[in-house]
């Protein structure tokens, strides 16, 4: 079986939790004996050598051209539209694919014009067309919804013409089915497209790979670490990862833990945001008690070791369909707070494999953290508790069998109304 995958971003260097669980996925593909193409936006690498996770995983990686079809937008705003894959059109994808004769699923990580594109060749050729939802559709806060493709109001968007004739508005509605790691959007999904199949299938880990300690690397990478009581969140700097609320935290933490550390490890794909993040660190005086180490590739045993030597794994985010880095921090053997995301309480049970907090109460967040370094059997029970269910419900080669069997039944479908015709 040859699968195909579009996705509308994959820049190495601004890795984030969707590319891992793409690259998770593959990698378990591959396990099953599946072989995976992935099609993604060309990179501007200006002649150097960038490493490529997704072919170490055993896939076929291939580039098309993309653009930001709106006119009159600034500069800096086009680059963080692409950093965030949105608004992107391609006129050389559907002449890529069209010309991929192996294909045996064409299965989009993209909706919008680049899902469509894949939708429009697999309908030519016969194939199922799977969708997968990684960022949410349906279940999103209101502001992140609306600000989601949102050109700020400027410009003029011609791309537009583009997506009524491919018709990307029925990405969703033409798929033979649509896959979502949340089982509250999945609910959502089902009740704006009652005839379509829709699966949850949540993310996985190769468990085996976090268990192994690198706190080594970390050490060595980052010596400022030092013997200081680290916290530590994982994800690209952005409005919606909501690291400046942990920034703003950071005075009222360090007059209870006076040696506490923060550190932000993930690219940044918001220029003014990270701006100002830098300034509030600046303005607060945290210069020494938050560390930001900038991008570090996927499944980088300085990561791994970040995440070993935390006390805690710390996710302040606005909107997280899954969090894929609760996972991680539970088979790299750390605890987790998080904000009360959708993602996050469908995987914690507050209190048993981690803690809960409401962005608008912030007494809560610091109740945990008091907790958890005041109580250091009770970290250990959390740690335990996620760990075993990390290993027991979301190793990645148990969950890619699923999608096997998805792309199996699909094909048969298919084939049968083929015949029946």
């Amino acid at each position: 079986m040859h699968v195909v995958h579009i996705l509308r971003k994959y820049n190495p260097s601004e890795w984030g939790g969707t590319e891992t669980a793409i690259r998770q996925l593959c990698d378990g593909l591959r396990y099953h004996g599946l072989g995976s193409v992935v099609y993604c936006p060309r990179l501007d690498t200006n002649g150097h050598n960038v490493a490529d996770p997704l072919l170490d995983a055993g896939c076929t990686v291939k580039r098309f051209k993309t653009c930001v079809p709106v006119w009159g937008i600034p500069p800096a705003r086009k680059r963080q539209m692409v950093a965030v894959g949105g608004n992107l059109m391609s006129f050389d994808l559907l002449g890529s694919l069209w010309r991929d004769t192996q294909m045996s699923v064409v299965h989009t990580h993209a909706l919008g014009r680049l899902g469509a594109i894949g939708m429009t060749v697999a309908r030519q050729k016969k194939v199922p067309f799977v969708v997968t939802i990684h960022g949410g559709v349906y279940d999103l806060p209101e502001t992140i919804r609306r600000d989601f493709n949102s050109h700020d109001g400027n410009g003029w968007e011609w791309g537009k013409v583009f997506g009524l004739l491919l018709r990307s508005r029925r990405v969703l509605v033409d798929a033979d089915a649509i896959v979502t790691c949340n089982p509250r959007e999945a609910e959502l999904i089902r009740e704006h497209h009652p005839d379509r199949q829709v699966m949850v299938q949540p993310h996985g880990v190769p468990a085996r790979v976090y268990q192994q300690d690198h706190r080594a690397a970390a050490r060595e990478a980052f010596p400022w670490l030092g013997d200081r009581p680290m916290f530590l969140a994982v994800g690209r700097i952005d409005p919606v990862k909501n690291q400046m609320w942990l920034v703003e935290q950071m005075p009222a933490l360090l007059s209870r833990h006076p040696r506490a550390l923060l550190v932000l490890a993930g690219p940044c794909t918001d220029e003014p945001y990270g701006e100002a993040l830098d300034r509030k660190i600046e303005e607060l005086g945290l210069r020494d008690a938050v560390r930001l180490t900038g991008k570090i590739p996927p499944g980088d045993p300085r990561l791994i070791g970040l995440m070993q030597e935390a006390q805690a794994v710390l996710l302040p985010s606005l909107s997280e369909t899954f969090g894929l880095v609760i996972l991680e921090a539970w088979a790299a053997g750390t605890a987790v707070i998080s904000s009360r995301t959708s993602g996050a309480r469908q995987l914690i049970e507050h209190g048993d494999n981690g803690w809960l907090f409401d962005l608008d109460r912030s007494e809560n967040f610091h109740a945990s953290i008091d907790q958890l370094l005041g109580n250091r059997d009770w970290r250990s029970r959390t740690i335990e508790a996620g760990t075993k269910r990390v290993v027991n419900e979301y190793d990645s080669t148990v969950l890619s069998a699923r999608m096997k069997q998805l792309y199996e039944n699909l094909i048969d479908e298919k084939h049968a109304l083929r015949y029946s015709a």
